[in-house]
């Protein structure tokens, strides 16, 4: 029998080109490949509508995102009430079909009552609060502070929404824990987050340089960039690459200083796979231990030798295939000893044997099947 499900997605998917985008895109091709029948429902306000989203999907509906200063001022979360959306819900109500709300900020509508008897689905993308108090802790920006922070406290309070759900699933066993404290009653299960690989392709080898690759637009991301730059890159006799999506201009002209840091902003696919690949040492430094690990997923199952502090490895199971280091000292120290040893094939068969097939889109998809 052939199973169909709607998901509501906090923007369009595609390109799956960051973090929150790249797991629901992934997620709708593995269970379209197992068969179901995905009615798409997603918030255009910067990206483009997708054509290509019509070959794994049976319907998309596109629904404008209602960015107004009065938003702001209301007790709900500006990030959930701009995506109130009447065409949303009456979409929902035309069919009976099982509901995934993808993250918090797609939450509108999941206590309705008209939706009272459909079976509801609640992925979290981050433990929203914790990561706007980041943000807000990260940024410079006095606006941006206090709206972080404002809406961090929204976002703790609009939590309880999840009341609603049926099934709560995580993307780390750090966050499973948070939510079956908060609601001991609920069916609360770990799937990690689908990606773009479908095999582990980690190059053996050496090169000559390390990289850092993020969305170098974001407070959090700009800031672990910033510290590398002044701590680790800049005292390193290698080429060190920084690369991303926009850059900002704070980030840039760090860089400026120092000749061995090249930065390559906004690289398509293919050029940032390549650097992913092709990278001695890729670092994975963040200063906040929440959100998606598809960075640490993508150069795990790509990339050689991985440096991560335990911030970036919270609930993610996968310490066993990285270099752990927390502090400057240590860091600058695995890097030295990492540039003089070849990734090797049993680098690769420990790799295989964690990653496969725990965190393949396959066996996540059928995870994710087992659901609904």
């Amino acid at each position: 029998m052939t199973k169909s499900l709607n998901i509501v997605a906090f923007d369009i998917p595609y390109p799956a080109n960051y973090g929150g985008v790249i797991d629901v895109f992934y997620r709708i091709k593995a269970l379209s490949a197992l068969g179901v029948k995905v009615t798409l429902h997603c918030f255009e306000y910067w990206r483009s509508r997708a054509p290509e989203l019509d070959a794994c999907c049976h319907k998309v509906y596109y629904y404008p995102r209602r960015q107004t200063l009065i938003n702001q001022f209301r007790w709900k979360p500006y990030a959930v009430v701009s995506r109130k959306n009447s065409r949303l819900i009456n979409n929902l109500l035309s069919n009976d079909d099982p509901i995934l709300f993808e993250g918090l900020v797609c939450c509108y509508y999941l206590n309705d009552r008209r939706l009272r008897r459909r079976l509801k689905i609640f992925r979290e993308c981050n433990i929203e609060h914790d990561y706007y108090r980041g943000l807000a802790a990260a940024s410079n920006d006095l606006w941006q502070k206090f709206y972080y922070a404002i809406e961090a406290v929204k976002m703790q309070y609009y939590e309880r929404i999840l009341r609603a759900a049926d099934v709560i699933v995580a993307l780390s066993t750090t966050d499973q824990k948070h939510f079956e404290r908060i609601f001991p009653t609920k069916t609360v299960k770990y799937i990690p987050c689908f990606h773009a690989n479908e095999h582990i392709s980690s190059q053996t080898g050496s090169s000559s340089f390390l990289l850092y690759h993020a969305n170098l637009s974001l407070a959090e991301n700009v800031h672990a960039a910033l510290y590398l730059c002044h701590n680790i890159f800049g005292k390193l006799p290698y080429r060190c690459v920084i690369a991303g999506l926009n850059p900002v201009a704070k980030l840039r002209a760090a860089v400026s200083r120092y000749p061995n840091i090249e930065l390559v902003p906004n690289p398509d696919d293919v050029r940032m796979q390549q650097l992913l690949r092709e990278a001695h040492i890729n670092l994975l430094i963040t200063f906040q231990a929440t959100g998606l690990k598809l960075k640490l997923l993508n150069t795990l199952f790509a990339g050689r030798h991985v440096i991560a502090n335990r911030q970036m490895l919270s609930g993610a199971d996968l310490d066993t295939l990285c270099h752990i280091a927390d502090t400057s000292g240590k860091q600058l120290q695995l890097c030295h000893e990492l540039m003089q040893k070849p990734f090797i094939q049993s680098d690769i068969d420990l790799r295989e044997l964690l990653l496969i097939p725990q965190f393949s889109n396959q066996y996540l998809g059928e995870e994710f099947l087992k659901l609904f």
